[in-house]
């Protein structure tokens, strides 16, 4: 594994490559999204979608962000009630158009979550982690053919108990944040294998953690039916960003990837998106509520800060354009949109897949590439 050094990295400027002149054959078929309920936009005909049929249910699935790579690479993880789990490296052949297998890797228990290492400079191999009863470290290895287990971050503290989500710092590399059902944040040092700090975050489990472009500041959510964020300097206390109706637990949560104010969060057992504004914590900026059933996950997009997909058991994927107030240095002051929940609740894209969406992930290097899992299939959209 190459030195983790944190050093900072710029925004992706690659042009979205175009990939309209592709032909579905068995593993594609023409996107054609239905079209939106009113305030929605139909896609074009052109689009397509790739589809990988898994021998088990799949959970946890991440793009990798190497853009040295001329193909579309992604990892999917087993959703099995017993151990062993495993995870299939998949890659895109462009000559015969399909999802193919490239490589495989054992995991005890399901991985609660895959993500590769947001390396958009290609510094780094081709390095991904996961989560479940500790965190791990692999590296794809491509003149082998195989994945490589290169580190297990096992923390030896009272406070050792399974884990529920991690992120990786977009910008210090060398930092990974864990979140744990035994109520902690533990933030670890990669390449020393040691722990940096560990902290209490909530009153009950914690399910997500995710940093800001700020390297220094995180935020998490969980049982407890709050959102904190924490500075990594000061962490004697926290900001409360917000706290749902009777506690309901949040158990997801995304930092736009380019403007730091907005957060997203979902709620467990419930069918709407929360906008969350850091400058102003405890009022909602808007609930998106076009899902029919539960919302599973979200992603911002990687180029731009004003687009958002969502996912959930209504069998949709939704992708939502916040345009006309992402950017702005007073989110919508004056215009009774604060807490108004009634405003940025339509879709402009929508696709509909086969069964409930579990999960998500949107290319950081390929950001004209989504892909969603359902039941055994992991799909490619091309938006």
């Amino acid at each position: 594994m190459n030195e983790i050094d944190g050093k900072g990295q710029g925004q992706n400027d690659q042009e979205k490559q175009e990939m309209n002149d592709q032909k579905g054959d068995d593993g594609g078929k023409q996107y054609e999204p239905n079209r939106g309920r009113q305030g929605s936009s139909q896609m074009e005909n052109e689009k397509q979608v790739f589809t990988f049929k898994a021998p088990w249910t799949i959970y946890s699935m991440a793009f990798s962000s190497r853009p040295t790579n001329n193909y579309t690479r992604l990892a999917i993880g087993s959703m099995l009630d017993e151990s062993p789990n495993e995870g299939i490296i998949l890659q895109f052949d462009r000559q015969n158009e399909k999802l193919e297998k490239k490589a495989k890797f054992a995991h005890k228990y399901a991985p609660t979550k895959i993500m590769w290492i947001p390396d958009t400079n290609g510094t780094y191999p081709d390095i991904f982690a996961t989560s479940g009863e500790h965190l791990r470290i692999f590296e794809m290895d491509d003149e082998k053919g195989q994945v490589k287990l290169i580190k297990e971050l096992v923390n030896r503290s009272e406070f050792n108990c399974p884990l529920t989500s991690f992120d990786w710092n977009i910008k210090s590399h060398n930092y990974i944040g864990t979140a744990s059902i035994d109520t902690t944040c533990t933030l670890w040092e990669v390449e020393k294998d040691v722990v940096f700090t560990q902290l209490i975050a909530h009153d009950k489990e914690v399910y997500d953690i995710c940093f800001s472009q700020d390297s220094q500041i995180f935020a998490s959510v969980g049982a407890d039916g709050s959102c904190r964020q924490f500075d990594i300097r000061t962490l004697d206390h926290s900001t409360v960003l917000y706290e749902t109706d009777n506690n309901n637990p949040i158990v997801r949560l995304q930092w736009n990837k380019l403007d730091a104010n907005y957060l997203a969060i979902i709620e467990m057992d419930m069918n709407y998106i929360t906008l969350l504004d850091t400058r102003q914590p405890l009022i909602p900026l808007s609930k998106l509520k076009n899902h029919k059933n539960y919302v599973n996950a979200i992603a911002w997009a990687p180029n731009s800060s004003s687009h958002l997909c969502s996912v959930g058991d209504d069998m949709t994927a939704l992708i939502w354009d916040f345009s006309d107030f992402s950017g702005k240095q007073e989110p919508l002051n004056n215009q009774q949109s604060v807490g108004n929940h009634n405003q940025y609740q339509d879709p402009f894209l929508e696709y509909k897949a086969e069964s409930e969406i579990s999960n998500l992930s949107w290319c950081l290097s390929k950001p004209e590439q989504l892909s969603i899992c359902f039941s055994k299939n992991c799909q490619i959209l091309n938006v």
